[in-house]
């Protein structure tokens, strides 16, 4: 991340109240945007090219519509280097009474409208689409970063297994290939096995973008149709985690020499 890049980019004021509203409600479109600015919409373009340029949002395609996104991990960044070593104890404590609060909040917010938001995530991979596709499809490589083999033929309306490594066979999460594109988009169902052939139950959906540069990839991951606010708290520890190992393995050619998820071990388990 290019600190000067993203300190420019969040000085101007309409940039602000763009990840303000993206922070508000996720995936708006460009019109949705300019609805509540007083810019017009080339101004508002510019400025989400900036963001996205900085890494503070990301966008995904979906169909004729391009959805963006808050992208928070370069702001967490500027926090960690640049405010909380120097506030840690103060800082700690009223970053615990907030998650808290929100977490009430979001709680209260789902079983009132049965809605939680959307999770997206972005990295950029030194690799080519290929590579990063066959890394997401291939189960003896999902094996190594993922610490699950993502099992399938990957045809549309197959079943799709992740399966535990250590010789079990058994799948903790099951669902259906519902898009494929190689080597650019796969959608899949991510669910609880035994709800596999249940009607009545609707799994979570995940959403891969690759999008090829000169030199790296831009990949997204997109989660949708989560059930509740603790599933959404406990993917948003887990795909940073999972896209951590990924990009190392294939710009290294191995993977974190600790699993980055068990630094959650303890939240994930609580």
């Amino acid at each position: 991340m290019d600190e000067d890049t993203v300190f420019r980019a969040l000085a101007d004021p309409g940039r602000r109240r763009l990840l303000d509203m993206l922070y508000a409600r996720s995936g708006l479109t460009l019109g949705e945007l300019c609805e509540g600015l007083d810019l017009r919409r080339q101004s508002v373009s510019q400025h989400l090219d900036l963001l996205e340029s900085a890494g503070l949002v990301t966008s995904v395609r979906s169909g004729r519509r391009k959805l963006h996104y808050l992208n928070p991990v370069p702001i967490h960044e500027i926090q960690r280097r640049w405010i909380r070593k120097f506030e840690q104890p103060r800082l700690a404590a009223l970053e615990g009474i907030k998650q808290r609060a929100e977490e009430s909040a979001m709680s209260t917010s789902a079983t009132t409208t049965n809605t939680v938001p959307d999770y997206v995530y972005t990295t950029y991979i030194r690799a080519t689409a290929e590579q990063v596709w066959d890394a997401l499809t291939d189960a003896d490589l999902t094996a190594r970063f993922w610490g699950h083999a993502q099992v399938s033929d990957w045809q549309v309306g197959s079943r799709v297994d992740h399966v535990r490594t250590d010789g079990s066979g058994i799948p903790d999460v099951s669902g259906r290939v519902i898009e494929t594109d190689r080597p650019r988009r796969l959608v899949f169902g991510f669910g609880d096995p035994q709800f596999y052939d249940d009607p009545t139950r609707e799994p979570s959906e995940v959403a891969f973008d690759i999008e090829a540069g000169a030199d790296i990839v831009k990949l997204t991951v997109t989660h949708t149709k989560l059930s509740s606010a603790e599933e959404l708290d406990n993917i948003g520890l887990g795909w940073p985690a999972v896209f951590a190992n990924l990009k190392t393995l294939l710009e290294t050619g191995a993977v974190l020499p600790q699993a980055p998820w068990e630094f959650h071990a303890d939240r994930r388990g609580a």
